[in-house]
């Protein structure tokens, strides 16, 4: 057997998972795009074949932020090699502290004790925020978790994690189950999603609304993002799978 056969034979022993939701014209997304839109432009009875127009957000289900969705002069989605969407992954769970506060964000003293537990999280690596916010995701309402003043209850990243996981430990990307990388209640008091921005000016990506993130161990598994190679976009949707 050739080496290239040996590797995939190796990488079949092991289990698989995909990270990405099914997409939808009813699953919760960001207000200023629309609902996904598919067009049948022809019929195998009528014209021999089935052919669809698809209209949808760049930023619309499980999807990929390049760093210029928010940062000018920083990478495309077709700036960022295959290897480096081919990550060891990091799951560090925060699901019972968002149980009792849905405002809750990652704190670097989080990480140290994951560290503690984990070993040290290595670098150019890929690490993942699980809340378990996606049990939420087929009520949108839920979800998107709104106050009767309109502020949005969900959790996300403090900016201090990021830059402790950016500057002190230099990982290559992170990623959340949530819609943004900021907690709700932080874009509300800040006016403007900070976490979110300093992380992709860094010329770093993301991948938000992950699933199944509850079923993967916290470390020992890769990540492994599939994306259509179009050009002059700031992010698209994704297949995110895993294997461990």
């Amino acid at each position: 057997m050739s080496t290239n056969t040996n590797l995939l034979a190796e990488l079949k022993k092991g289990k698989s998972i995909c990270l990405s939701h099914t997409v939808t014209s009813d699953i919760p997304h960001f207000e200023a795009f629309k609902k996904l839109e598919i067009k049948n432009i022809a019929t195998i009875d009528k014209d021999g074949f089935w052919g669809n127009e698809i209209t949808i957000g760049s930023q619309y289900g499980t999807h990929i932020d390049a760093p210029n969705h928010f940062a000018k002069n920083t990478r495309t989605l077709l700036d960022i090699p295959f290897f480096e969407r081919c990550l060891p992954l990091y799951v560090i769970d925060i699901s019972d502290k968002v149980k009792i506060n849905p405002d809750y964000e990652l704190s670097v003293d989080d990480i140290l004790k994951f560290e503690d537990e984990y070993g040290l999280i290595s670098q150019n690596s890929f690490v993942a925020l699980r809340s378990d916010w996606s049990t939420k995701f087929d009520d949108e309402k839920a979800f998107i978790n709104k106050d009767e003043n309109g502020i949005e209850h969900t959790p996300g990243w403090s900016l201090e994690a990021l830059k402790f996981l950016n500057e002190e430990r230099k990982i290559t990307a992170i990623g959340h189950e949530t819609l943004n990388t900021d907690s709700g209640l932080s874009f509300y008091k800040n006016k403007a999603l900070e976490a979110e921005y300093y992380w992709l000016s860094q010329n770093k990506y993301q991948i938000e609304v992950l699933n199944n993130l509850d079923k993967l161990p916290a470390s020992g598994s890769i990540i492994i993002i599939a994306y259509p190679q179009i050009d002059k976009i700031s992010g698209f949707g994704v297949e995110v799978n895993a294997l461990y």
